[in-house]
Protein backbone atom coordinates (compact mmCIF):
# COMPACT_ATOMS: atom_id res chain seq x y z
CA UNK A 1 0.00 0.00 0.00
CA UNK A 2 1.30 3.29 -1.05
CA UNK A 3 1.33 7.25 0.12
CA UNK A 4 0.78 9.62 -2.26
CA UNK A 5 3.71 10.71 -2.28
CA UNK A 6 5.11 6.98 -2.87
CA UNK A 7 2.23 6.77 -6.06
CA UNK A 8 4.07 9.93 -7.87
CA UNK A 9 7.73 9.27 -7.21
CA UNK A 10 7.42 5.80 -8.54
CA UNK A 11 5.40 7.18 -11.71
CA UNK A 12 8.35 9.38 -12.35
CA UNK A 13 11.77 6.68 -11.58
CA UNK A 14 13.79 6.19 -15.08
CA UNK A 15 16.04 4.31 -13.22
CA UNK A 16 17.66 3.46 -10.01
CA UNK A 17 20.96 2.75 -7.92
CA UNK A 18 21.71 0.72 -6.16
CA UNK A 19 22.43 2.08 -3.08
CA UNK A 20 22.08 5.28 -4.46
CA UNK A 21 19.92 7.55 -5.93
CA UNK A 22 17.55 7.92 -8.33
CA UNK A 23 16.91 9.18 -11.92
CA UNK A 24 13.71 11.02 -11.69
CA UNK A 25 11.74 12.65 -14.71
CA UNK A 26 10.91 16.34 -13.91
CA UNK A 27 7.23 17.12 -15.64
CA UNK A 28 7.54 20.69 -15.26
CA UNK A 29 10.65 23.32 -14.97
CA UNK A 30 10.57 26.73 -13.54
CA UNK A 31 13.26 29.12 -14.08
CA UNK A 32 13.72 32.79 -12.58
CA UNK A 33 16.66 34.85 -12.88
CA UNK A 34 18.92 34.16 -10.12
CA UNK A 35 19.71 30.91 -10.34
CA UNK A 36 19.62 30.13 -14.15
CA UNK A 37 22.38 31.98 -15.22
CA UNK A 38 24.95 29.87 -14.57
CA UNK A 39 23.04 26.67 -15.55
CA UNK A 40 22.68 27.99 -18.86
CA UNK A 41 26.46 28.98 -19.34
CA UNK A 42 26.84 25.51 -18.70
CA UNK A 43 24.70 23.95 -21.12
CA UNK A 44 26.38 26.73 -23.87
CA UNK A 45 30.06 25.78 -23.00
CA UNK A 46 28.94 22.02 -23.38
CA UNK A 47 27.21 22.75 -26.67
CA UNK A 48 24.12 21.61 -25.16
CA UNK A 49 19.63 22.59 -26.02
CA UNK A 50 17.67 22.62 -23.86
CA UNK A 51 16.68 18.83 -24.10
CA UNK A 52 12.59 19.31 -23.46
CA UNK A 53 12.09 23.39 -24.24
CA UNK A 54 8.29 22.84 -23.89
CA UNK A 55 8.27 21.97 -20.37
CA UNK A 56 10.78 24.55 -19.58
CA UNK A 57 8.67 28.07 -18.04
CA UNK A 58 10.47 31.45 -16.83
CA UNK A 59 9.51 34.42 -15.15
CA UNK A 60 11.26 37.57 -13.97
CA UNK A 61 10.76 38.35 -10.23
CA UNK A 62 13.16 38.53 -7.73
CA UNK A 63 14.93 41.81 -8.60
CA UNK A 64 12.54 43.11 -10.69
CA UNK A 65 10.60 46.85 -9.01
CA UNK A 66 7.19 47.19 -7.81
CA UNK A 67 7.20 50.97 -9.16
CA UNK A 68 7.72 51.77 -12.62
CA UNK A 69 8.21 48.67 -13.89
CA UNK A 70 7.85 50.60 -17.97
CA UNK A 71 11.17 52.37 -17.17
CA UNK A 72 14.53 50.04 -17.39
CA UNK A 73 15.24 48.73 -14.16
CA UNK A 74 17.39 51.37 -11.81
CA UNK A 75 19.41 49.15 -10.00
CA UNK A 76 22.57 48.17 -12.76
CA UNK A 77 23.47 43.93 -10.80
CA UNK A 78 19.85 43.48 -11.26
CA UNK A 79 18.98 44.65 -14.80
CA UNK A 80 21.85 42.68 -15.51
CA UNK A 81 20.30 39.79 -14.18
CA UNK A 82 16.54 40.23 -15.62
CA UNK A 83 18.40 40.99 -18.92
CA UNK A 84 20.46 37.60 -18.76
CA UNK A 85 17.57 35.78 -18.49
CA UNK A 86 15.72 37.37 -21.35
CA UNK A 87 18.57 36.53 -23.87
CA UNK A 88 19.08 32.87 -22.42
CA UNK A 89 14.78 32.48 -23.08
CA UNK A 90 15.57 33.88 -26.39
CA UNK A 91 18.80 31.76 -27.14
CA UNK A 92 17.33 28.47 -26.12
CA UNK A 93 13.70 29.16 -27.44
CA UNK A 94 11.90 28.83 -23.88
CA UNK A 95 8.38 30.27 -22.90
CA UNK A 96 9.07 33.82 -20.96
CA UNK A 97 6.95 35.85 -18.87
CA UNK A 98 9.35 38.99 -18.53
CA UNK A 99 8.41 42.21 -17.62
CA UNK A 100 5.60 43.83 -19.29
CA UNK A 101 4.31 40.40 -19.75
CA UNK A 102 0.59 40.31 -18.72
CA UNK A 103 1.35 36.72 -17.39
CA UNK A 104 4.34 38.06 -15.41
CA UNK A 105 4.60 37.34 -11.74
CA UNK A 106 6.42 35.36 -8.93
CA UNK A 107 6.88 31.96 -10.58
CA UNK A 108 5.03 29.72 -7.53
CA UNK A 109 1.97 32.35 -8.51
CA UNK A 110 2.16 32.25 -11.97
CA UNK A 111 2.63 28.57 -12.25
CA UNK A 112 -0.47 27.27 -10.57
CA UNK A 113 -2.93 30.37 -11.92
CA UNK A 114 -2.16 28.95 -15.52
CA UNK A 115 -2.65 25.63 -15.12
CA UNK A 116 0.86 24.94 -15.46
CA UNK A 117 1.08 22.98 -12.06
CA UNK A 118 -1.24 19.97 -12.33
CA UNK A 119 -1.64 16.83 -9.97
CA UNK A 120 0.69 13.66 -10.70
CA UNK A 121 3.40 16.12 -11.32
CA UNK A 122 6.86 16.33 -10.44
CA UNK A 123 8.09 19.84 -10.26
CA UNK A 124 11.26 22.02 -9.70
CA UNK A 125 12.32 25.21 -9.99
CA UNK A 126 16.03 26.75 -8.48
CA UNK A 127 13.80 27.92 -5.45
CA UNK A 128 13.37 26.25 -2.26
CA UNK A 129 9.33 27.48 -2.18
CA UNK A 130 9.39 25.45 -5.00
CA UNK A 131 7.24 23.08 -2.39
CA UNK A 132 4.12 25.35 -2.81
CA UNK A 133 3.44 23.70 -6.36
CA UNK A 134 2.71 20.24 -3.71
CA UNK A 135 -0.61 22.05 -2.70
CA UNK A 136 -1.27 20.68 -5.74
CA UNK A 137 -0.69 16.78 -4.95
CA UNK A 138 2.39 16.89 -6.61
CA UNK A 139 6.18 16.66 -5.85
CA UNK A 140 7.77 19.77 -5.42
CA UNK A 141 10.97 20.66 -4.69
CA UNK A 142 13.13 23.74 -4.89
CA UNK A 143 17.29 22.31 -6.83
CA UNK A 144 20.72 23.81 -6.91
CA UNK A 145 21.47 25.63 -9.78
CA UNK A 146 24.01 22.54 -11.55
CA UNK A 147 20.66 20.21 -10.91
CA UNK A 148 18.73 23.30 -12.61
CA UNK A 149 21.76 22.81 -15.51
CA UNK A 150 21.18 19.01 -15.31
CA UNK A 151 17.19 18.99 -16.06
CA UNK A 152 17.62 21.91 -18.83
CA UNK A 153 20.32 19.42 -20.16
CA UNK A 154 17.91 16.04 -19.65
CA UNK A 155 14.46 16.39 -18.07
CA UNK A 156 15.99 14.09 -14.77
CA UNK A 157 17.37 15.08 -12.07
CA UNK A 158 19.22 12.36 -9.40
CA UNK A 159 17.11 12.60 -6.15
CA UNK A 160 18.16 10.17 -2.58
CA UNK A 161 14.61 9.10 -1.89
CA UNK A 162 13.06 11.28 1.29
CA UNK A 163 11.63 9.54 3.78
CA UNK A 164 7.89 10.74 4.17
CA UNK A 165 5.76 12.39 7.35
CA UNK A 166 2.52 12.73 7.55
CA UNK A 167 1.11 16.01 9.41
CA UNK A 168 -2.73 16.10 10.11
CA UNK A 169 -4.78 18.68 11.56
CA UNK A 170 -7.65 17.30 12.90
CA UNK A 171 -11.15 19.80 13.85
CA UNK A 172 -11.48 23.06 12.74
CA UNK A 173 -9.65 26.23 12.80
CA UNK A 174 -11.35 29.19 14.72
CA UNK A 175 -12.58 32.70 12.86
CA UNK A 176 -9.56 34.54 12.10
CA UNK A 177 -6.92 32.30 12.18
CA UNK A 178 -5.73 31.69 8.68
CA UNK A 179 -3.21 29.02 6.85
CA UNK A 180 -0.30 30.93 7.44
CA UNK A 181 -0.73 30.55 11.44
CA UNK A 182 -1.17 27.09 10.70
CA UNK A 183 2.33 26.56 9.26
CA UNK A 184 3.87 29.03 12.06
CA UNK A 185 2.27 27.25 14.75
CA UNK A 186 3.32 23.89 13.22
CA UNK A 187 7.03 24.87 12.73
CA UNK A 188 7.43 26.58 16.26
CA UNK A 189 6.10 23.19 17.07
CA UNK A 190 8.28 20.90 15.68
CA UNK A 191 11.68 23.54 15.04
CA UNK A 192 13.09 24.28 11.59
CA UNK A 193 14.84 20.95 11.33
CA UNK A 194 11.55 18.98 12.83
CA UNK A 195 10.69 17.54 9.20
CA UNK A 196 14.68 17.24 7.87
CA UNK A 197 14.99 14.48 5.52
CA UNK A 198 10.90 14.21 4.93
CA UNK A 199 8.51 15.29 2.40
CA UNK A 200 5.20 15.58 4.68
CA UNK A 201 1.66 15.43 3.32
CA UNK A 202 -0.96 17.82 5.35
CA UNK A 203 -4.02 15.40 5.95
CA UNK A 204 -7.22 16.43 8.07
CA UNK A 205 -10.71 18.26 7.95
CA UNK A 206 -8.73 21.50 8.87
CA UNK A 207 -6.54 21.10 5.65
CA UNK A 208 -9.57 20.04 3.79
CA UNK A 209 -11.35 23.34 4.35
CA UNK A 210 -8.94 25.16 2.77
CA UNK A 211 -9.18 26.75 -0.73
CA UNK A 212 -6.12 26.36 -2.90
CA UNK A 213 -5.11 29.34 -1.86
CA UNK A 214 -4.33 28.50 1.69
CA UNK A 215 -2.76 25.07 0.79
CA UNK A 216 -0.49 26.79 -1.30
CA UNK A 217 0.69 29.03 1.67
CA UNK A 218 0.50 25.98 3.89
CA UNK A 219 2.99 24.19 1.32
CA UNK A 220 4.90 26.94 0.84
CA UNK A 221 6.48 26.90 4.27
CA UNK A 222 6.96 23.29 4.24
CA UNK A 223 10.72 23.98 3.58
CA UNK A 224 11.02 26.46 6.94
CA UNK A 225 10.72 23.20 8.88
CA UNK A 226 13.54 21.53 7.00
CA UNK A 227 11.39 19.21 4.70
CA UNK A 228 11.89 18.45 1.21
CA UNK A 229 8.75 19.69 0.12
CA UNK A 230 4.96 19.39 1.25
CA UNK A 231 1.56 18.22 -0.16
CA UNK A 232 -2.36 17.74 -0.15
CA UNK A 233 -3.87 15.30 -2.03
CA UNK A 234 -6.15 16.51 -4.57
CA UNK A 235 -10.05 17.06 -4.41
CA UNK A 236 -12.65 18.62 -5.47
CA UNK A 237 -11.58 22.07 -4.28
CA UNK A 238 -8.46 21.20 -6.58
CA UNK A 239 -10.00 20.32 -9.76
CA UNK A 240 -12.27 23.56 -9.37
CA UNK A 241 -9.52 25.98 -9.26
CA UNK A 242 -7.81 24.27 -12.12
CA UNK A 243 -10.71 23.99 -14.54
CA UNK A 244 -10.38 26.31 -17.58
CA UNK A 245 -7.18 27.49 -16.79
CA UNK A 246 -5.13 28.56 -19.78
CA UNK A 247 -2.70 25.53 -19.59
CA UNK A 248 -5.00 22.82 -17.97
CA UNK A 249 -6.45 19.72 -19.73
CA UNK A 250 -9.37 20.54 -21.75
CA UNK A 251 -12.40 18.58 -23.34
CA UNK A 252 -11.95 14.99 -23.06
CA UNK A 253 -7.99 15.32 -22.06
CA UNK A 254 -9.76 16.99 -18.92
CA UNK A 255 -12.33 14.59 -18.29
CA UNK A 256 -9.28 12.03 -18.48
CA UNK A 257 -7.18 13.78 -16.20
CA UNK A 258 -9.56 14.09 -13.33
CA UNK A 259 -9.93 10.46 -13.39
CA UNK A 260 -6.19 9.90 -12.63
CA UNK A 261 -6.01 12.86 -10.40
CA UNK A 262 -9.00 10.65 -8.17
CA UNK A 263 -6.53 8.50 -7.56
CA UNK A 264 -3.82 10.50 -6.30
CA UNK A 265 -4.45 9.67 -2.39
CA UNK A 266 -2.88 7.76 0.07
CA UNK A 267 -3.83 3.84 0.26
CA UNK A 268 -6.42 3.80 3.50
CA UNK A 269 -3.21 1.21 5.10
CA UNK A 270 -0.64 3.44 3.67
CA UNK A 271 2.95 3.59 6.05
CA UNK A 272 4.88 7.09 6.86
CA UNK A 273 7.53 6.92 8.37
CA UNK A 274 6.28 9.27 10.69
CA UNK A 275 2.99 11.02 11.61
CA UNK A 276 2.20 13.81 13.48
CA UNK A 277 -1.57 15.44 14.70
CA UNK A 278 -2.21 18.66 15.80
CA UNK A 279 -5.61 20.39 17.05
CA UNK A 280 -6.67 22.68 15.03
CA UNK A 281 -8.74 24.45 17.32
CA UNK A 282 -6.10 25.57 19.33
CA UNK A 283 -4.19 27.29 16.71
CA UNK A 284 -4.37 31.11 17.35
CA UNK A 285 -3.02 34.05 15.10
CA UNK A 286 0.98 33.46 14.75
CA UNK A 287 3.34 36.49 15.17
CA UNK A 288 7.23 35.25 15.03
CA UNK A 289 9.42 37.08 17.36
CA UNK A 290 12.75 35.96 16.43
CA UNK A 291 14.89 35.18 13.27
CA UNK A 292 13.71 32.25 12.40
CA UNK A 293 10.54 30.88 11.58
CA UNK A 294 10.14 28.62 14.70
CA UNK A 295 10.59 31.39 16.85
CA UNK A 296 7.16 32.43 16.61
CA UNK A 297 4.19 32.62 19.33
CA UNK A 298 0.36 33.02 19.55
CA UNK A 299 -0.22 37.16 19.27
CA UNK A 300 -0.97 37.52 22.32
CA UNK A 301 1.68 35.32 24.23
CA UNK A 302 4.75 36.21 25.61
CA UNK A 303 8.71 35.65 24.22
CA UNK A 304 9.67 32.08 25.77
CA UNK A 305 12.92 32.02 27.62
CA UNK A 306 15.67 29.85 25.93
CA UNK A 307 14.79 25.85 26.73
CA UNK A 308 17.40 23.47 27.70
CA UNK A 309 21.13 24.23 28.47
CA UNK A 310 22.56 23.81 26.21
CA UNK A 311 25.35 27.04 25.24
CA UNK A 312 25.33 27.12 21.61
CA UNK A 313 21.08 27.04 21.38
CA UNK A 314 21.11 29.32 24.41
CA UNK A 315 23.85 31.92 22.54
CA UNK A 316 21.76 31.60 19.31
CA UNK A 317 18.67 32.33 21.12
CA UNK A 318 19.74 35.13 23.03
CA UNK A 319 21.60 36.81 19.70
CA UNK A 320 18.10 36.39 17.94
CA UNK A 321 16.55 38.29 20.52
CA UNK A 322 19.12 40.75 20.74
CA UNK A 323 18.70 41.70 16.98
CA UNK A 324 15.48 42.29 17.34
CA UNK A 325 15.66 44.16 19.98
CA UNK A 326 13.05 42.48 22.45
CA UNK A 327 13.63 40.40 26.00
CA UNK A 328 11.82 36.96 27.57
CA UNK A 329 8.73 37.14 28.88
CA UNK A 330 7.86 40.63 26.80
CA UNK A 331 3.94 40.42 24.95
CA UNK A 332 4.55 41.82 21.40
CA UNK A 333 0.83 42.30 21.38
CA UNK A 334 0.46 46.47 21.35
CA UNK A 335 3.70 47.20 20.35
CA UNK A 336 4.60 49.87 17.60
CA UNK A 337 5.88 48.76 14.12
CA UNK A 338 6.85 50.75 11.05
CA UNK A 339 6.13 48.72 8.15
CA UNK A 340 4.01 46.49 6.74
CA UNK A 341 3.86 44.06 3.64
CA UNK A 342 1.44 41.95 2.20
CA UNK A 343 2.60 39.90 -1.00
CA UNK A 344 5.34 37.36 -2.07
CA UNK A 345 5.00 33.00 -3.16
CA UNK A 346 3.50 32.96 0.69
CA UNK A 347 0.61 35.10 0.53
CA UNK A 348 0.28 37.43 -2.49
CA UNK A 349 -2.77 35.60 -4.16
CA UNK A 350 -6.18 37.02 -4.48
CA UNK A 351 -7.51 35.82 -1.18
CA UNK A 352 -4.87 37.42 0.41
CA UNK A 353 -6.21 40.64 -0.97
CA UNK A 354 -9.20 39.79 -0.47
CA UNK A 355 -8.60 39.03 3.58
CA UNK A 356 -6.79 42.39 3.85
CA UNK A 357 -9.04 44.83 1.94
CA UNK A 358 -11.80 43.29 4.06
CA UNK A 359 -10.30 43.80 7.40
CA UNK A 360 -9.10 47.75 6.19
CA UNK A 361 -12.74 48.16 4.48
CA UNK A 362 -14.10 51.78 6.52
CA UNK A 363 -10.88 51.97 8.32
CA UNK A 364 -7.70 54.28 7.82
CA UNK A 365 -4.45 53.51 7.52
CA UNK A 366 -2.03 54.59 10.33
CA UNK A 367 -0.09 57.46 9.98
CA UNK A 368 2.92 55.80 11.34
CA UNK A 369 2.50 52.71 8.58
CA UNK A 370 4.73 52.46 4.99
CA UNK A 371 2.50 50.08 3.69
CA UNK A 372 3.43 48.29 0.47
CA UNK A 373 0.94 45.92 -0.82
CA UNK A 374 2.62 43.56 -3.79
CA UNK A 375 0.07 41.38 -5.77
CA UNK A 376 2.11 37.86 -6.54
CA UNK A 377 1.41 38.41 -10.38
CA UNK A 378 -0.43 40.64 -13.12
CA UNK A 379 -3.43 38.34 -12.65
CA UNK A 380 -3.97 38.90 -9.35
CA UNK A 381 -3.41 42.58 -9.81
CA UNK A 382 -6.29 42.03 -12.42
CA UNK A 383 -8.89 40.30 -10.25
CA UNK A 384 -8.23 42.46 -7.21
CA UNK A 385 -9.22 45.60 -10.04
CA UNK A 386 -12.14 43.65 -11.00
CA UNK A 387 -13.32 42.77 -7.59
CA UNK A 388 -12.89 46.82 -7.06
CA UNK A 389 -10.35 45.58 -4.01
CA UNK A 390 -8.02 48.72 -5.02
CA UNK A 391 -11.15 51.23 -4.50
CA UNK A 392 -11.73 49.93 -1.04
CA UNK A 393 -7.64 49.68 -0.18
CA UNK A 394 -7.18 53.01 -1.80
CA UNK A 395 -10.53 55.05 0.51
CA UNK A 396 -7.80 53.53 3.57
CA UNK A 397 -5.09 54.95 1.88
CA UNK A 398 -3.28 52.60 0.75
CA UNK A 399 -1.31 51.83 -2.33
CA UNK A 400 -1.20 48.95 -5.12
CA UNK A 401 2.16 48.44 -6.12
CA UNK A 402 3.35 45.98 -9.01
CA UNK A 403 4.04 42.17 -8.95
CA UNK A 404 7.45 40.93 -7.84
CA UNK A 405 8.72 39.67 -4.86
CA UNK A 406 9.21 42.94 -3.35
CA UNK A 407 10.32 43.43 0.43
CA UNK A 408 10.11 39.40 0.30
CA UNK A 409 14.18 39.73 0.15
CA UNK A 410 16.54 42.42 -0.12
CA UNK A 411 17.12 41.84 -3.90
CA UNK A 412 14.95 44.59 -4.89
CA UNK A 413 14.43 48.68 -4.51
CA UNK A 414 11.49 47.46 -1.73
CA UNK A 415 13.74 47.35 1.48
CA UNK A 416 12.94 47.40 5.31
CA UNK A 417 15.22 50.36 6.62
CA UNK A 418 17.61 48.93 9.39
CA UNK A 419 16.10 48.77 13.10
CA UNK A 420 12.75 49.04 11.99
CA UNK A 421 10.10 46.34 12.62
CA UNK A 422 7.98 45.19 9.47
CA UNK A 423 5.06 42.75 10.09
CA UNK A 424 5.27 40.45 6.75
CA UNK A 425 3.26 37.85 5.25
CA UNK A 426 6.85 36.60 3.41
CA UNK A 427 7.98 33.45 4.43
CA UNK A 428 11.54 34.21 6.43
CA UNK A 429 12.58 36.52 9.44
CA UNK A 430 16.49 35.84 9.37
CA UNK A 431 18.58 38.47 10.02
CA UNK A 432 18.58 40.90 7.21
CA UNK A 433 16.37 38.96 4.90
CA UNK A 434 14.66 42.48 4.22
CA UNK A 435 17.32 44.51 4.30
CA UNK A 436 20.39 45.34 6.28
CA UNK A 437 19.34 45.60 9.63
CA UNK A 438 15.77 45.19 9.12
CA UNK A 439 13.39 43.36 11.74
CA UNK A 440 11.17 41.53 10.08
CA UNK A 441 7.58 39.81 11.85
CA UNK A 442 6.02 37.19 10.25
CA UNK A 443 2.04 37.00 10.44
CA UNK A 444 -0.60 35.91 8.24
CA UNK A 445 -2.63 39.09 6.08
CA UNK A 446 -5.07 39.28 8.64
CA UNK A 447 -2.30 40.49 10.94
CA UNK A 448 -0.74 42.16 8.67
CA UNK A 449 -3.91 44.21 7.99
CA UNK A 450 -4.60 45.01 11.69
CA UNK A 451 -1.04 46.49 12.04
CA UNK A 452 -1.43 48.91 9.34
CA UNK A 453 -4.38 50.28 10.91
CA UNK A 454 -3.91 50.73 14.02
CA UNK A 455 0.15 51.21 13.63
CA UNK A 456 1.01 48.25 16.09
CA UNK A 457 1.09 44.86 16.82
CA UNK A 458 -3.03 43.53 16.81
CA UNK A 459 -4.99 40.87 17.22
CA UNK A 460 -7.54 40.71 14.50
CA UNK A 461 -10.00 38.81 16.15
CA UNK A 462 -10.66 41.12 19.05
Amino acid sequence: MKTLFDKIWDAHIVTEVKDGPTQLYIDRHYCHEVTSPQAFAGLRSRGLKVFRPKQTILTADHNIPTMDQDKPIRDEVSRFQVDTLTNNAREFGLTYYGLGNPKNGIVHVIGPENGYTLPGMTIVCGDSHTSTHGAFGAIAFGIGTSEVEMVLASQCILQTRPKTMRITFRGKLNEGVTAKDMALYMISQLTTGGATGYFVEYAGEAVENLSMEGRMTLCNLSIEMGARGGMVAPDETTFAYLNGREFAPQGEKWDEAVAYWKTLKSDEDAVFDKEVVFDASQIKPMITYGTNPGMAMPIDGTIPAPEGNDAASINSFEKALNYMGFKPGEKLEGKAVDYVFLGSCTNGRIEDFRMFANYVKGKKKADNITAWLVPGSWQVRKQIEAEGLDKILKEAGFELRQPGCSACLAMNDDKIPAGKYAVSTSNRNFEGRQGPGARTILASPLVAAAAAVTGRITDPTH
